[in-house]
């Protein structure tokens, strides 16, 4: 079971480098016409980049289902911690940041408010080039201490 946990706990922290990649080589660069409209202020309650998801959903879903099917608990794990990383991406990314559900309107910890203003960064560049900030739950230093700043002031 510890080393179930481990599993889990590595998979999840490294899908934030493999998440990083997919966004900035993969949607950036050849699948930015399925990621475009998420970088174009839009009323739609879905968007072609939601596509996107089948990245993660896919190896998840079989790494679960083939580690099941042979006993190999190892894939059993890292398909569920690719699917945690996905539910806190769901969270963070689509509820959190861009509100998709009206839950989270407030923030009030330097480190939400950092993943905010990184993101906000993000998007400043509507072109597939010049983009930064690529990560979800990384956020470089200079956002915490901007986040920091901001919440000093209230």
């Amino acid at each position: 079971m510890v080393i179930g946990i481990i599993v889990i706990a590595i998979t999840f922290f490294g899908m934030e480098a493999v998440a990083w990649f997919a966004h900035k080589y993969i949607m950036h660069g050849f699948g930015w016409f399925i990621h475009k409209d998420h970088h174009v202020k839009n009323t739609n309650k879905s968007e072609k980049n939601d596509l996107f998801f089948l990245i993660f959903a896919i190896p998840s879903w079989l790494n679960i289902m083939f580690g099941l099917i042979y006993s190999n608990y190892i894939c059993v794990f890292i398909g569920i911690g690719i699917l945690l990383y996905g539910i806190c991406y769901l969270l963070v990314h689509d509820i959190f940041i861009h509100q998709r559900l009206k839950f989270f309107r407030r923030a009030n910890k330097s480190y939400f408010k950092a993943i905010r203003f990184a993101h906000k960064i993000h998007h400043k560049h509507t072109e597939k080039e010049n983009g930064e900030c690529f990560g979800m739950l990384y956020v470089p230093r200079k956002y915490y201490i901007k986040a920091k700043q901001e919440l000093t002031k209230k």
